[in-house]
């Protein structure tokens, strides 16, 4: 193993401030990727499914004015 014990490992020789700050900005923009997409893709999950019983709608009024 490169580190000899736990506190090099998280001292990352003198730069762990910047290392450990790194991964976890890094880890917060991952999260906040994936739960706006989840969000967006819900949104336009539902938009679909508005747009398409908005043409049944129309459908089923223009087979009405056609009888």
């Amino acid at each position: 193993m490169f580190f000899e014990t736990w506190n090099d490992f998280f001292s990352m020789g003198g730069y762990g401030f910047y290392v450990w700050l790194a991964y976890g900005i890094s880890l917060v923009a991952v999260v906040i990727l994936i739960v706006q997409s989840i969000k967006e893709r819900k949104s336009i999950l539902k938009e679909v499914i508005r747009e398409q019983q908005r043409q049944a709608r129309l459908q089923k009024n223009e087979s009405r004015g056609a009888l």
